[in-house]
């Protein structure tokens, strides 16, 4: 398992369908500014200046909104994920 460092969050994209309702394939600009996706480990936080510890603001098994485009896609064995930093979240889904 992967261990994110500082405001580090590794995720799961959920998957998106690549069709529209006329079976055409979308090209890669019309898809949406945001990808839906599930939290699977979280970095310990940032440090401010003054060395106080800010933990993120999402939690593991959270499903979240983030920004197209933002993540960094690794394996993590046989599982695709991707890392993404806290500030590229743009929402959590409840």
């Amino acid at each position: 398992m992967l261990k994110p460092l500082g405001d580090r969050v590794v995720v799961t994209f959920d998957d998106v369908a690549e069709k529209s309702v006329g079976g055409f394939v979308l090209a890669g600009s019309s898809h949406e500014a945001t990808q839906a996706a599930t939290v699977v480990a979280i970095g310990q936080g940032v440090r401010t200046l003054t060395g106080d510890l800010v933990t993120p603001s999402v939690a593991v098994g959270d499903r979240i909104l983030v920004e197209n485009g933002s993540a960094i896609k690794v394996k993590d064995g046989e599982q695709d994920v991707s890392i993404v930093r806290e500030s590229d979240i743009v929402a959590i889904v409840e």
